[in-house]
Parts: C-alpha cells; sequence; structure tokens
C-alpha cells in the first residue's frame, strides 16, 4: 500500500504544513498517509473569506449542481480519483479506509454505496427535505408558491462547517446535501477517517463543481473548535458530553449517541421469535458502531427468553481479519480503548437483575498486539431501573429490558430511533407524540433501515434557512424576476 501525501484544502488550494500527522494501519503500524496539520488560527484567518464560497456556487443555479452531484456520485462509486500526490481508485479507498479505522472492508465498501446513493438521488432527498418546495425559491430567497402566496427563505450561513468522527463513515450523507445548496463546506475530516471528506471533494471537483467552496482543516481539537466558532451553522459528532456541551446553541447541530431502542408491545411480544430476524440485525448492522443500532429492547415479558435467543445468534461471534467478507466487527484502534470499556461494563454487570447472556460463548474482550475488539454482547435486566439499560456502546451491545408497555414512553429516555413492534392503534398514536423518539417506525423495520426521503436526525433544511414572510405587490414580483 502506498503511502499518500495529503494537504490540507484551503478554499480549495493544497496546502502542505510542516506539521504532519501519519496515519497508521491499525495492526501493522505501517504509515498509510501523511496529513497536512492546521491550526486554529489558520481557520479562523480564512474564514474571513467564506462569503466568497457561497457567491461562487451561487453563480451555478441549484438544478445544474444536482445533476453535477449525480456526476459526481458516479465518480467516487467508480472512478480513479486524484488524491494527495497520487490517485486512488475505489478498492485503494476501501482498503485504506479499512487499515487506519479498523472497520471490515466490507462495511467500509457498504459505506461508498451509501454516500453514492445519497449523491445520486439528490433532487429526491431536497424534495422531500423542503416538502417539495422548487429549489429556485431556495436559489433566489423568495418565490411563489402553487397557492399562490409568496414565501422566503434566507440563508443562514454562507458555509457550513463540520467536525467529522472517525468511528462511522455513514454519517457523511448528513452534509453531502450543502454543496447543491449552494453553501461552502468548511470540514475537520477525523483523524483516522479522513477518507470520506477528500474522495468527496475529489469527486465534486472531477464533476465540475469549483474546488473553492471546500476546505478541509485536518488537526487537533483548536481546529475544532474554531470552526464551531466561525461558522454560523456547522455540526458535531461526539459523545454524550459534547451533546450536552453544545445542547442550547441553534448554530450547533450535534450528532451524539442515539440510544435507538425496540419496543415490543404487548399484542405482539408473544410472537417475539418472529421478530428475532430484525432483532439481530438491528444490534449488529454496521458493526454496532452507528447512533441507529438498537442499543436496549423493552418487553414487557419474555425478557429472558429474548435474551437467550439473541445471544445465541450474536454470542458466537468472533473476530475475523479485516478482509474477510463475513467480518462484522471493528477494532477499538487507540491502545487500551477496548480493556477500558470492558472494565467499566464489569461494574455494571456485577448490579443485581443484570445478567450478562453471552458469558458463555467465549471471553468477549479480545485483546491482540496493537488493538483490541469486543465481540457481541447481550445483556438481559430485570427491572428498567438497571443503569447498563440506559448506556450504549461502540459495538454490538443491546440490553433487553423487562418493562410494561405502558411504562415504556416514560422509562426509554431520549430515543434517536424507535421501531415499535406493535398493531395496537391507541398505543402508536401515543407513540407518534411522544417528544422523546425523533425517527419513529411503528411495525417490523430495523432501526438500522433509514429511508434517505426522510431526515435522519434533524432537518438539515431547517438548520440552514429560514423560513420569514415576505410580502411584495405583483408588479414588484414581475419585475424582480
Amino acid at each position: 500500500m502506498s503511502v499518500l501525501s495529503m494537504p490540507a484544502l484551503r478554499w480549495g488550494q493544497p496546502y502542505e504544513s510542516l506539521e504532519v500527522n501519519e496515519v497508521r494501519h491499525f495492526l501493522s503500524g505501517d504509515v498509510v498517509a501523511r496529513i497536512s496539520q492546521v491550526n486554529g488560527g489558520m481557520v479562523r484567518r480564512d474564514m474571513r473569506q467564506a462569503g466568497k464560497a457561497r457567491d461562487i456556487l451561487r453563480q451555478i443555479p441549484i438544478e445544474e449542481l444536482l445533476r453535477k452531484a449525480a456526476v459526481a456520485a458516479d465518480l467516487f462509486e467508480t472512478a480513479e480519483l486524484p488524491m494527495g500526490d497520487g490517485t486512488q481508485t475505489p478498492e485503494q479507498f476501501v482498503k485504506q479506509q479499512s487499515a487506519t479505522t479498523g472497520l471490515p472492508e466490507v462495511l467500509c465498501r457498504s459505506n461508498i454505496t451509501k454516500n453514492a446513493f445519497v449523491l445520486r438521488n439528490m433532487p429526491q432527498i431536497l424534495e422531500a427535505l423542503t416538502r417539495g418546495l422548487d429549489p429556485k425559491i431556495l436559489e433566489a430567497g423568495y418565490g411563489r408558491e402553487d397557492r399562490g402566496v409568496i414565501v422566503s427563505y434566507q440563508a443562514q450561513t454562507t458555509v457550513l462547517g463540520a467536525v467529522l468522527p472517525s468511528n462511522s463513515p455513514g454519517v457523511h450523507t448528513l452534509w453531502l446535501p450543502v454543496v447543491p445548496l449552494q453553501m461552502g463546506l468548511v470540514l475537520k475530516p477525523g483523524g483516522q477517517e479522513p477518507w470520506t471528506a477528500y474522495r468527496v471533494a475529489a469527486a465534486f471537483q472531477q464533476a465540475g463543481i469549483p474546488g473553492e467552496p471546500i476546505s478541509l482543516y485536518p488537526g487537533g481539537h483548536d481546529v475544532g473548535e474554531s470552526i464551531l466558532a466561525a461558522c454560523n451553522r456547522s455540526m458535531i459528532f461526539g459523545s454524550a458530553q459534547t451533546v450536552a456541551k453544545y445542547a442550547g446553541n441553534p448554530g450547533v447541530q450535534v450528532h451524539g449517541p442515539g440510544f435507538s431502542k425496540i419496543l415490543i408491545g404487548d399484542d405482539c411480544v408473544d410472537r417475539w421469535e418472529q421478530y428475532l430476524d430484525l432483532m439481530v440485525e438491528s444490534v449488529y448492522s454496521n458493526g454496532g458502531r452507528s447512533c441507529i443500532n438498537c442499543s436496549a429492547i423493552y418487553t414487557p415479558r419474555h425478557g429472558k427468553e429474548i435474551a437467550q435467543a439473541l445471544a445465541e445468534r450474536l454470542g458466537p461471534i468472533d473476530v475475523l481479519p479485516p478482509e474477510d467478507p463475513n467480518a462484522g466487527l471493528a477494532a477499538f484502534t487507540t491502545e487500551g480503548t477496548a480493556k477500558a470499556i470492558w472494565e467499566m461494563l464489569q461494574k455494571d454487570l456485577g448490579q443485581g437483575g443484570v445478567t450478562d447472556m453471552t458469558a458463555a460463548y467465549g471471553d468477549r474482550l479480545v485483546e491482540q498486539e496493537k488493538v483490541g475488539y469486543l465481540r457481541p454482547m447481550v445483556v438481559h435486566c430485570a427491572s428498567s431501573e438497571a443503569e447498563i439499560a440506559a448506556k450504549e456502546f461502540m459495538f454490538p451491545f443491546v440490553s433487553v429490558v423487562e418493562c410494561p408497555q405502558a411504562e415504556m414512553l416514560g422509562k426509554i429516555g431520549s430515543t434517536l430511533v424507535a421501531t415499535a413492534l406493535t398493531e395496537d392503534k391507541d398505543w402508536s398514536r401515543q407513540l407518534v407524540t411522544a417528544t422523546n423518539i425523533d425517527r419513529l417506525n411503528i411495525g417490523p423495520i430495523p432501526t438500522n433501515r433509514l429511508n434517505w426521503l426522510q431526515p435522519h436526525e434533524g432537518n438539515l433544511i431547517d438548520f440552514l434557512f429560514r423560513s420569514r414572510a415576505v410580502q411584495m405587490s405583483d408588479e414588484m414580483f414581475a419585475a424582480l424576476g
């Protein structure tokens, strides 16, 4: 695997720094890429020119940007693209992403498909996010709806800043629509997963979208803090502490733990075996590393049986080499992380009423020379009061929690995705009105199955634009075009 030297991008211009970060293979320790590093001061200086990014993109109609995004999708998925001082094929992308993140190659390939799908289907996604709004209204800032009323949508920023993670490349779908909306991107790539951001930028440019509206700033924590402070709108991915830090800040959209759940209703629980495949997929997909993976299953009865059946399916899953097509577990590439999580779990498992149902299937902690793995875990909680029932981990982990249906909505806490297995109309109405559930599935839909024509977590249009009242005479509306 050849070593790439990758510059920062300052409004599309490569910037080579004397300070570089050597990104290494998680197993061999070999250098995979040398990436130029910047500091927060450089970000703050560059942001004085942020308005130019939107000025450049506004010269290109949104409809044309959407066509170019579809071209970028094909390039991202199939082409050999410029990458630093070399080039990168899709297969090299998979190998490099797996090498630095610890993700199995099969999951890296699936994330290529996810990102390409979003780029290719951007017109339909924007139509869904805007509830059918004509893109020309966003382009001009105002326009007339079909019902004849003049509406106005005011852009709240010239660029979107984003502090990107290294653990789950699939989250990049959240910022992909920004350039087609005629706004620039200011990104801090993940330290171990710079690949997606760089490849998307290369695909956009090869598709004919100017490079100037996109900046990539690899660096330390000060870079992320400067992006969040300098951009009127930004997003960050992080822990529960990150969520708490930016709670109430309207300019920052925080994507933290999902605490996604499956809720089994009284009317369906006696047929729980029918839903076992759905539960396994919800817990195990993407190596358990997504916020949409199920972290808890609430059931009014049969909890021990459900937990045992899940343990029989998930417990035997073992660590495989990342190139193995059957590999489904990702490594914890920072030394000591897997062991620290396991030790924390031991304290929770010592509580009364909590049973590790996967203990019979071998050690859960697998330590190798440079990295650690955690094999899938299923625990049974006799009560919803168990502390572990409210926790989420970065591997396939699920608590099966005994809880009466009438108490579930009051016990589950904040939930990104809830799949409710029920045909009870009254309970379904309660679920629809529950404010602690962000994305709701009623019926046998795994928590990890997203409909891309609906917002995943928050609505990007509502975040980037402000709907306001505008009135003008017919003569002036016609004159403005």
